[in-house]
């Protein structure tokens, strides 16, 4: 058990700001997600989908693809 969490911890100065990145990133997007009615491609709620349960990539793909203009009165 020692040798893992020596390995763990030899890792560490990679591993964590990877993983603050990823969070910060999948926050960003789900803070956009919600705020925001317009998408280039589906709805809210598969966004929502994507940015959780496929982690990094799914609030990469949002960015990409997903987010629509800011503006919101372009249907009316």
């Amino acid at each position: 058990m020692s040798e893992t969490f020596e390995q763990i911890k030899e890792h560490l100065p990679i591993i964590a700001p990877l993983a603050i990145i990823q969070l910060s990133l999948m926050v960003a997007a789900l803070v956009h997600a919600l705020k925001h009615p317009n998408y280039k491609v589906g709805n809210k709620a598969l966004w929502i989908i994507v940015i959780l349960f496929v982690s990094l990539f799914g609030a990469i793909l949002y960015f990409v693809i997903g987010k629509g203009d800011s503006g919101g009165d372009e249907y009316e």
